[in-house]
């Protein structure tokens, strides 16, 4: 049998990472003194306590044991297992479950270069490919071969938790605040960046749908999702933009959780999909 396991950042309730057959193993977000698997907190709770909070989360990668109880597991019944991950370069979430494989037959592992949506993307994709009875080098391949397509691009409402978190000075934050400036940012290649900017939310939204064209259009053809923080009308625009504008139908919108969100801070929203293949893409654009 092929099991497939992911970690917590990959923002699946339990409810679907159970229907998929998904093992999940947390990340642990520290907070106001207090210690929690991700995924504990209520996200109405969680968000509630952020925008009220004076000093932002912590958050820390499952120790290699978490890891290999679950690989141990799963050589013992004789299965197979492919694990997909948290980029390596937003955690050490892959290192950990390195070292846990090291010595174990059967455990393939994969670092996804995303997070969040774009994770659960790539998981979605694998427990597909399981269900069509590849092997788990296959499954790994298949996963290696397409996560370089995958976008996520997101619209941050409030700048403070940026600046909190020290991925903006205090100065930058106050200025942007003052100017109404709306950042918008990208998980590309690994890691998250600054992918534009703009004055107010309409217009960060109208920045973040400029975002998905030429190389980075869309792949209708395979899964794509939208997903929020906190407040579920904070993706309002890309849903519409999505259907009315785009005539898509038939995805999903998903909560973003803690371990991302606590950047991001809540009234974030984003998109995460499969681009086209370059050539597709440049020809849609002429």
């Amino acid at each position: 049998m092929i099991r497939i396991l992911t970690d917590s950042t990959a923002d699946f309730t339990p409810e679907q990472a159970a229907a998929l057959g998904v093992e999940v193993v947390p990340l642990r977000l520290n907070f106001d003194g207090e210690s929690y698997d991700d995924g504990e907190l209520p996200p109405d709770e969680f968000y509630s306590r952020l925008a009220a909070c004076s000093h932002l989360p912590t958050t820390s990668q499952p120790s290699p044991d978490a890891f290999l109880t679950r690989f141990e597991a799963a050589e013992e019944a004789g299965d197979q297992m492919v694990a997909i991950l948290l980029s390596s370069q937003l955690s050490g979430t892959y290192q950990s479950a390195t070292i846990a494989a090291e010595g174990l037959a059967g455990i393939v592992l994969v670092d996804s270069g995303t997070a969040t949506l774009g994770l659960q993307l790539l998981v979605r994709y694998a427990a597909k490919l399981r269900d069509e009875g590849l092997t788990a080098g296959e499954i790994a391949s298949r996963i290696e071969a397409v996560k370089e397509d995958v976008r996520i691009f997101a619209v941050i409402d409030d700048l403070q938790y940026l600046r909190k978190g020290g991925r903006l000075s205090g100065a930058g934050a106050f200025a942007g605040a003052l100017l109404g400036i709306k950042p918008l940012v990208q998980l590309r290649d690994g890691k998250v960046t600054l992918a534009g900017k703009a004055r107010g939310m309409a217009g960060a939204y109208v920045a973040l749908f400029k975002m998905l064209d030429g190389e980075n259009a869309i792949d209708t053809s395979r899964p794509f999702m939208a997903g929020y923080t906190g407040h579920p009308h904070a993706a309002d625009p890309i849903r519409r933009y999505l259907t009315h504008n785009l005539g898509l139908h038939g995805f999903e919108t998903g909560h973003i959780g803690p371990i991302v969100g606590t950047h991001a801070g809540p009234g974030a929203a984003g998109i995460a999909y499969f681009a086209k293949p370059a050539g597709t893409a440049e020809e849609a654009a002429e």
